[in-house]
């Protein structure tokens, strides 16, 4: 089999043009989400602080997602992208000037992650749903796995630069670098050839949100698949915000340390994503979806126990294979299950499950680990997720064999 059959997404021009170009953007948003929790770790010294901060980045996803998904069936994609990348780079700039300066607290990086996390409730939907256009149904499952590729090859890369970046240089030079790293995929954007059909519509706003959620009742794997996604939002992705935490008190390894905490999270994820990628598709979707699930959510339920960085490092790198296995192939079931007059308003209530539901998850976790202790949270949170898995296990095949 020839390269062209392992990824026949990249043949397509414009898609290419789209993931080289994110490749570079998502390295310097990495470092920023690196630099960013070290600085309101820095500053407070506070796990409950660093569940607000990932809150008010999330919290407008919740709130702004499903007219995001509106507009991007009713706007072209690739303009909206353009417009969100661009305004991307102003929180970037701003907390990199604050903190330049010195003068920064936790509330300005609480209002530049809120401004962040609105722009994030329009890019993202238009961003999933743009996949289809690039390269079309056919290769939509090849097209998400590069796509999950860029993003947590980058999130290996990125870390690893911010560690030793805020070591030897400092904060501020992780989020000018980022607000840098915008312009390449700014510039592949605006050579993509916009395509797909806009629909014009007349109807009531309300009336064409709830279509897309009428889908998903209707699909029952679809609703399994973003119950499990609601699951692992609320319960499990928030380990993430406490891995500070961990570096600093539980395993003391520090700045240097977290990033590579990180980094065996963005490695394992990318391997998972290259694994789809070379495959092409998966055939036993029915089997592979659960099993994934699984897998996060024992890891994350062994990563407590664990008092030593490269045992830490090495579940962190399960726990990433297992998510991103999971929400690669239940992305790529669900894009090949969407009509295209809808896929927007699905994918936009994908990103509500998947990213719109942490802001409450984080603030659970971070005011449970504040209260009862970070280790104790992590270790009641992993169970919710396997209990999830088994629940959804049985339903899932049910329906999709």
């Amino acid at each position: 089999m020839d390269n062209g059959q392992r990824f026949p997404a990249l043949y397509a021009r414009d898609f290419r043009l789209f993931w080289l170009g994110q490749i570079i953007s998502l390295s310097g948003t990495w470092m920023h989400s690196v630099a960013q929790s070290w600085l309101v770790y820095s500053l407070t010294k506070s796990p409950l602080y660093l569940g607000i901060i990932a809150s008010l980045s999330s919290l407008p996803i919740l709130l702004f997602t499903l007219f995001g998904g509106m507009v991007a069936d009713r706007y072209p994609k690739r303009n909206i992208l353009i417009i969100t990348q661009i305004l991307s780079v102003i929180p970037a700039l701003t907390v990199a000037i604050l903190a330049d300066k010195n003068i920064i607290t936790v509330w300005h990086v609480g209002v530049v992650a809120t401004f962040l996390g609105t722009v994030n409730a329009f890019d993202v939907p238009a961003r999933q749903a743009f996949l289809a256009e690039v390269v079309g149904k056919a290769d939509i499952t090849n097209a998400i796995a590069l796509n999950s590729a860029a993003f947590n090859g980058a999130r290996i890369v990125g870390p690893v630069i911010a560690g030793f970046i805020i070591s030897s240089v400092g904060i501020p030079a992780c989020f000018y670098l980022n607000a840098a790293s915008f312009i390449p995929v700014i510039f592949a954007l605006s050579k993509i050839k916009a395509r797909g059909t806009i629909k014009s519509y007349e109807g009531n706003i309300w009336k064409d949100i709830a279509d897309g959620w009428r889908f998903i009742t209707k699909e029952k794997p679809v609703l399994y698949i973003m119950s499990l996604i609601a699951v692992f939002s609320l319960f499990g992705v928030p380990y993430i915000t406490l891995l500070p935490v961990l570096a600093g008190e539980v395993l003391n390894v520090g700045a240097k340390g977290l990033s590579f905490l990180v980094a065996s999270a963005g490695a394992g994820s990318f391997l998972a994503a290259m694994m789809i990628a070379f495959k092409g598709e998966i055939k036993r979707k029915d089997l592979y979806i659960p099993l994934s699930a699984f897998v996060f959510s024992l890891a994350i339920l062994i990563i407590p126990f664990s008092m030593d960085l490269h045992l830490s490092m090495l579940l962190i790198f399960f726990a990433g294979w297992g998510i991103v296995s999971f929400l690669a192939v239940s992305n790529s079931f669900i894009q090949h299950a969407v009509p295209d007059t809808l896929r927007g308003r699905v994918m936009s209530l994908y990103t509500l499950v998947f990213l719109g539901f942490a802001p409450v998850g984080n603030s659970v976790i971070g005011i449970t680990a504040h209260s009862f202790g970070t280790i104790a949270s992590l270790k009641v949170f992993a169970l919710l997720c396997i209990a999830g898995s088994i629940i959804f296990s049985r339903l899932f095949r049910k329906e999709a064999v």
